[in-house]
């Protein structure tokens, strides 16, 4: 693996963690998540947050990967959310993401999460192998319903 730096996510980065969320997220498969500035800065503002960019040292410093993460998850204010992950394509395959979930995880842990949670998409399954892997295991299972109406059935992503 290059030389990659796992450091807390530095603001100036964020622009680049935008544009990485957006060539990699596909958001249409779940609609009620939305990829933003808001969505990002949730995750950084928060007290206790486990936010981590991976930076590529021989490549002056470019963002090879991230993670979002922070305590509080619904009513659950000692649990863990590592709500979004995301690795540089031409990074995959060398474990970066692995180390990224460790890191975020950990984190998490110090400021006392009692349990971390996330959810993958049901066909995501290099997603859920990587979770799995991290000793996360299925828990609730939710099913989006989706009603088509006349004047949005020529708008509708196709969500089956």
């Amino acid at each position: 693996m290059p030389d990659i730096d796992l450091v807390p996510l530095p603001v100036e980065r964020v622009v680049d963690v935008l544009g990485l969320g957006h060539s990699v997220f596909d958001t249409s498969l779940k609609p009620y998540t939305s990829w933003s500035l808001s969505a990002v800065a949730h995750h950084l503002d928060a007290i206790d947050s486990s936010c981590w960019a991976a930076l590529d040292r021989a490549a002056e410093g470019r963002l090879a990967g991230f993670v979002l993460g922070s305590m509080g998850f619904d009513q659950r204010a000692d649990w863990g959310n590592l709500e979004w992950i995301a690795t540089d394509p031409a990074y995959r395959g060398q474990g970066l993401a692995h180390r990224l979930v460790e890191r975020c995880c950990e984190q998490l842990v110090k400021a006392g999460a009692t349990a971390v949670v996330t959810d993958v998409e049901s066909r995501n399954t290099a997603s859920a192998t990587l979770m799995r892997g991290h000793g996360f295991r299925e828990g609730a299972t939710v099913t989006l319903f989706v009603r088509d109406t006349p004047q949005a059935a020529t708008h509708a992503p196709d969500l089956h």
